[in-house]
């Protein structure tokens, strides 16, 4: 089902690229971080060209749950541990100064999309000490919060930080509106990039600067992107009869769920699982009985799901894609705070091309080093991807074509090779070689979307094999 956003709001169609051209900068990808950072780089009178594989808006963007926050999960305690009183410092300044840039746009440009500044909480039912050294870390930045138990929600909490002066809105809208302001090409793949040329639809994109604003970026080397980060998806419900909220929520809790209201909705958000583990199914189901348990009068008028990249040590990649091209920038590992950090690349990347100082950039540079914050989660990424590869070259599918009920998928044997195979209600069977075209990880049936996800790097097909999300870039090869 499609998201609220994509229900109400109108796309106007783009022209696919059919010729060679120039351009001072090429952004790739037209989500929110491409096309704010296709937009600032214009303002500031360089000729910029968008770059977009399927439509405006198509990826990630439309899926969220649009919160603009500065409050990041319970992460600026550990922050300060780990880059610094500086780093975490830098990293609060530049997301609240993206709430402010939105605002800026948003009048300037007119834009109808529903902007409205609220508090933001971190809540949890549980033990609060955590909750209580986080807000002691954010007053130390200098940050308006507060440690309360008192909040909107319909059920107790044990603690609670406030954030104020936060904001939500209307992400196709905005983005859209935006979008009109810059010349885009839609279905229009970016298949390679070498130096500053770019091979589009059989077509050349020469430019001055490439920024790679992909969600996941789809060249390996170099930057090497796949080992430094991984992939998560959550999932959304819309509930109509639930009421209304003051701001924004998200619990802390490992079953914590994120809350906020749209009009007279309200976005049920939860069931987190790492890409490609989700064999068993049932996220929609056990999320709608915790929104029933909680909103028993709610009545769900519509479901989705989102896709994060999640890094090493926590903090986005933004800035130069590698130390050995000069020219190509990179925008990824967004930490399921897409919207906030989108603007923070958008200023940071148009900075770097403008040969302007930011002293706030350095802590989400893609060369930073931070071993101590990242080991742990660099070899949980090797075990991931090692189990993947296992999968697929070593463990032989017990189950059979026959033995596949109506309406699944799965791994199965066919004369003695694996098969991906799901069989729709009517017995129709739609069959793939099920490695992943990337790094060739073994893909893994998600019953709740019918597709084939990667659990190494995040990948995704529908069940006909076409992709749906990268790194990877070809389908599944079909059966």
């Amino acid at each position: 089902m499609q998201s609220i956003w994509s229900q109400t709001a109108e796309a106007v169609p783009r022209e696919q690229l059919q010729s060679d051209i120039r351009a001072d900068v090429a952004v790739i990808g037209a989500g929110m971080a491409g096309i704010l950072i296709g937009y600032l780089l214009k303002s500031q009178g360089l000729d910029v060209v968008v770059l977009e594989a399927d439509a405006v808006g198509g990826g990630q963007t439309k899926n969220t749950t649009a919160k603009i926050t500065a409050q990041h999960d319970a992460r600026y305690a550990k922050m300060i541990e780990q880059f610094g009183r500086d780093g975490a410092h830098a990293y609060v300044l530049m997301n609240r100064s993206a709430i402010d840039r939105f605002e800026e746009i948003i009048g300037r440009e007119g834009i109808d999309c529903n902007f409205t500044k609220c508090p933001s909480y971190l809540y949890t039912t549980r033990d609060p000490e955590a909750l209580r050294e986080e807000a002691e870390a954010l007053e130390s930045l200098g940050q308006p919060v507060r440690f309360t138990t008192d909040t909107a929600l319909p059920f107790e909490v044990t603690g609670a930080v406030r954030m104020e002066d936060q904001a939500r809105f209307h992400p196709l809208r905005f983005l859209y509106a935006l979008s009109q302001k810059l010349r885009v090409y839609e279905k229009s793949r970016v298949t390679q990039v070498d130096g500053q040329s770019l091979r589009v639809n059989g077509q050349t994109v020469s430019a001055n600067h490439i920024v790679f604003a992909t969600h996941f970026p789809f060249i390996n080397v170099p930057g090497y992107y796949f080992l430094r980060m991984h992939q998560e998806r959550s999932y959304v419900l819309a509930l109509r009869h639930a009421g209304e909220l003051d701001g924004m929520y998200l619990g802390v809790d490992e079953d914590g769920i994120s809350l906020r209201s749209e009009g007279d909705l309200i976005l049920f958000g939860g069931e987190g699982h790492r890409t490609g583990e989700n064999s068993k199914g049932g996220r929609y189901e056990a999320l709608e009985r915790t929104a029933k348990s909680i909103f028993p009068k709610s009545r769900q008028v519509a479901q989705w799901s989102a896709q994060d990249c999640v890094t090493l040590d926590g903090v986005p990649f933004i800035g130069r894609f590698s130390a050995d091209t000069p020219h190509w920038y990179v925008a990824t590992g967004f930490m399921k705070w897409g919207m906030t950090t989108s603007m923070v690349a958008a200023n940071i990347i148009t900075d770097i091309i403008l040969k302007k100082d930011n002293p706030f950039a350095e802590v989400f540079s893609p060369q930073r080093s931070t071993p101590l914050a990242s080991a742990a989660s660099l070899l949980n990424l090797g075990v991931q991807a090692v189990k993947g590869l296992a999968r697929q070259n070593l463990v032989l599918p017990s189950g059979t074509l026959e033995n596949l009920p109506l309406g699944h998928g799965g791994i199965v044997s066919a004369d003695g090779e694996k098969a991906g195979v799901y069989k729709d209600q009517f017995g129709q069977t739609f069959a793939v070689h099920a490695r992943c075209p990337h790094v060739g990880c073994q893909t893994e049936w998600n019953p709740d979307e019918k597709s084939w996800d990667c659990p190494c790097h995040g990948s995704r097909f529908d069940h006909t094999g076409k992709l749906i999300d990268g790194p990877a870039q070809t389908d599944l090869i079909p059966l």
